[in-house]
C-alpha cells in the first residue's frame, strides 16, 4: 500500500513468470489493490505456476513500442528499429506496424542507444525485444521477451534483413552479417494477425477451411500452414496466418493492406479479417492516433 501510494494511482499489478496479459489487473485507489493483487497472484499461479507478482504506474493512454535488438558471441550489438504494438485486445496485440507513427528519427537513435547499451552489458546473445510503453515523450520499460516475436516480420521489411537467418549465424558463432551503420530502414510495414475468431464475439472457431485463397502481389506476404481442407484444432491459439505488407510508406502499406484483406479468402470458419477491414478505414487508425486501450474502447463501443 505505501508503494501504491507513492507511486500514485491507478497502478497495474502484473504477474512476474508470464506474460500475454495474464495475471494483470489494475487497482484504480486504495480500496481495490487487495483485490486486485489477489486475483492477479491466482491468475498467474494458474497460468505459470507462480503467484509472484510486481506493481507498476498504470498510465492513461500510452503507445505500445518495441525495440528489436540483435547480439552475437563477438560483441556485436544492434537495433532494427522500433515496433508500434498499440491496438490490443486484452494485452494480446491485433495489428503491428513499422516504424510507429509516433516516433520520429531522434527518438528513435535515443531509444535505440539505450536499448543497444543495455544489451551488451547485460551479455545478451541472439535476437531479442525491449518493450517499452510511450506516452508524452517518455519510455517506460515493460519487458525483454528473449525471443523471436511473433510481428518479426514488420521489421524483416523495413531493414531487409532475415532476423531467423541471423540467428542461425549466431548460433553457429559467426558474426552479424551487417553493422548498426548499415541499418537502413525503408518504406512502412503493416501486420494483420489473422486469428480462426468471430470478429465481433471474438469467439473461436475451430473446424475445417473449405476455401482457401491467399492475397499475393508486390510487398506481400503471409506466414501461414493453413490451405483448403485443413482443420483447425481447438486446443491451441486461434492464430492462423500473419498477413504482412510493405510500401513505400504509410498510405501505401494500408491501401496495399486494404487491398489484400479483400482478396484473401477462408471458407468454412470464421477470422478476423472483417475487424481489420472495419478499422483501416476508421479515422484515428488512419491517422496514426491511436493507444494500447483504442481497440477495447472502440470494440466496446461497436456492440453498444
Amino acid at each position: 500500500m505505501a508503494a501504491a501510494e507513492k507511486i500514485g494511482f491507478p497502478v497495474l499489478i502484473k504477474a512476474a513468470a508470464g506474460g500475454g496479459g495474464r495475471g494483470m489487473k489494475v487497482a484504480k485507489d486504495r480500496e481495490s489493490l487487495a483485490e486486485a493483487v489477489s486475483t492477479a497472484s491466482n491468475e498467474a499461479k494458474t497460468a505459470f505456476g507462480d503467484g509472484t507478482v510486481y506493481m507498476e504506474r498504470y498510465l492513461q493512454k500510452p503507445r505500445h513500442i518495441e525495440v528489436q535488438v540483435i547480439a552475437d558471441a563477438h560483441g556485436n550489438v544492434c537495433h532494427l528499429g522500433e515496433r508500434d504494438c498499440s491496438l490490443q485486445r486484452r494485452h494480446q496485440k491485433v495489428l503491428e506496424e513499422a516504424p510507429s507513427p509516433a516516433i520520429d528519427a531522434a527518438a528513435r537513435a535515443k531509444i535505440g542507444k539505450v536499448v543497444v547499451d543495455a544489451v551488451a552489458r547485460i551479455g545478451y546473445l541472439g535476437v531479442g525485444t525491449i518493450e517499452f510503453l510511450y506516452e508524452d515523450g517518455e519510455f517506460f520499460f515493460i519487458e525483454m521477451n528473449t525471443r523471436l516475436q511473433v510481428e518479426h516480420p514488420v521489421t524483416e521489411a523495413i531493414t531487409g534483413i532475415d532476423l531467423v537467418r541471423e540467428q542461425i549465424r549466431i548460433a553457429a558463432g559467426l558474426p552479424l552479417s551487417f553493422t548498426q551503420s548499415e541499418v537502413l530502414f525503408e518504406g512502412h510495414a503493416i501486420e494483420c494477425r489473422i486469428n480462426a475468431e468471430n470478429p465481433r464475439t471474438f469467439t473461436p472457431s475451430p473446424g475445417q477451411v473449405t476455401d482457401f485463397h491467399a492475397p499475393g502481389g508486390l510487398g506481400v506476404r503471409l506466414d501461414s500452414a493453413v490451405y483448403a481442407g485443413y482443420v483447425i484444432p481447438p486446443y491451441y491459439d486461434s492464430l492462423i496466418g500473419k498477413l504482412i505488407v510493405h510500401g513505400r510508406d504509410r498510405a501505401e502499406a494500408v491501401s496495399r493492406m486494404n487491398r489484400c484483406l479483400n482478396e484473401m479468402v477462408v471458407g468454412g470458419i470464421d477470422t478476423t479479417i472483417p475487424l481489420f477491414q472495419d478499422l483501416l478505414h476508421q479515422p484515428d487508425i488512419l491517422a496514426g492516433d491511436y493507444h494500447i486501450h483504442w481497440l477495447e474502447q472502440w470494440i466496446a463501443a461497436q456492440a453498444g
